[in-house]
């Protein structure tokens, strides 16, 4: 059967559809994860804290939809990349996963009891549940950048030859750091945006703006050990973006500073990077004007630039092996079927938008700033 779309065009159109959806859940989700992390500093009162945590407790269990649209779009699309990362990463996803289901648990047990010991523990929760993610996603990002340790045999099968305290190296620890300022810059811009004026919001303009002020060294930092480390790959063969899916097919070499080859063959990808700067420099202006709209925008541009950096940067590589460059993921070898591709993209043209239009409509109707009057008035806040 002929399809409307040729092989490579499904594949480029599911690479972008992927980056859309990691910025949708980084921009969504991730502010969850920034108030969380920030929670124990920015509020000192049992009512502050409380105040802040409904400044996301009507949204954020929706806003995990996006992190579970990006792991099934992977599987679904990307299925040699979903089997070599779920199962090399699983102690890191293990990590991960734990982190965000102490998120509801915090969220749910925290008031059951008065007892200032019993709240505390919680808020701590609540922390470790947006610090640890924050953190092990930019450390894997990083080691997604640096190459993972696997290999495929002929037959396909992926042996992962890693360790977990082998993924925490100076330039994964750069884009954890990177991740987490990034998150809790945009979590202080979203409690510009909701919490009511006070000390909590002076606080959190304070911890944003140290937040974007590292924000802005780390990925300048994170910029020159991709130009001068010993960081990247390169394919060197033929190469064939309609052929079948097979990873062994591509002929892949390590090759220090070839991240950067796409700025010269594609110029206009250093908007992406510029992007990321702007949006920090952006979202610290916005909190030292006290501008809610300013620094949450910045925050949200920055957060598109450092993601689009590393997209852009590794086109069309998703998984390079650093053991065996010959196994490296690409967009033109891991995915699923033609057929495949053009089928779940007619799915998501249907349901995408619903969940978006949804999405707009939740936070139209919540909209509106948290306050510590509320608590007192509304029994259905946390």
């Amino acid at each position: 059967m002929e399809l409307p779309l040729d092989f490579a065009t499904l594949r480029l159109i599911w690479w972008g559809l992927l980056g859309v959806l990691l910025i949708a859940f980084a921009l969504t989700d991730g502010f969850d994860l920034g108030v969380g992390a920030l929670l124990p500093f920015v509020a000192k009162t049992d009512e502050e804290r409380r105040m802040v945590i409904n400044t996301v407790g009507a949204t954020w269990e929706g806003n995990q939809v996006w992190f579970i649209l990006g792991g099934g779009a992977i599987f679904a699309a990307w299925p040699f990349v979903y089997a070599v990362s779920f199962s090399g990463f699983y102690l890191a996803m293990f990590l991960v996963l734990s982190a965000l289901i102490l998120r509801p648990v915090s969220f749910k047990y925290r008031s059951k009891r008065p007892s200032k010991t019993w709240r505390t523990f919680w808020d701590w929760g609540l922390f470790v549940s947006g610090f640890v993610p924050a953190l092990v996603f930019g450390v894997a990002v990083g080691n997604v950048l640096l190459g993972a340790p696997f290999r495929l045999d002929a037959d396909l099968r992926s042996f992962y030859e890693g360790h977990l305290l082998g993924l925490f190296t100076p330039f994964s620890l750069i884009a954890g750091l990177l991740s987490v300022a990034m998150l809790v810059l945009h979590g202080a811009a979203w409690l510009s945006v909701k919490a009511e004026k006070g000390p909590v919001l002076d606080r959190a303009r304070l911890y944003g703006t140290i937040a974007g002020v590292l924000a802005l060294v780390l990925f300048a930092v994170g910029g020159l050990f991709v130009a001068f480390g010993d960081i990247g790959f390169r394919i060197t063969g033929a190469l064939d973006p309609n052929g079948f899916s097979n990873p062994l097919r591509t002929t892949v070499e390590a090759a220090p500073g070839a991240w950067l080859d796409n700025y010269s063959r594609y110029p206009w990808m250093i908007i992406a990077p510029v992007l990321g700067f702007v949006g920090a420099l952006a979202g610290l202006i916005g909190m030292w004007r006290r501008s809610a709209p300013l620094a949450f925008g910045g925050s949200s541009l920055s957060g598109v630039g450092i993601i689009s950096t590393v997209g852009l940067s590794m086109f069309p590589f998703i998984l390079p092996s650093s053991i065996n460059p010959q196994s490296s993921l690409t967009v033109w070898n891991a995915s699923s079927s033609h057929l495949t591709l053009f089928i779940m993209l007619i799915v998501t043209a249907i349901f995408l938008p619903l969940v978006l239009i949804y999405t707009a409509w939740v936070y139209r109707v919540l909209w509106g700033r948290s306050s510590t009057a509320a608590l007192k008035t509304n029994p259905n806040l946390y």
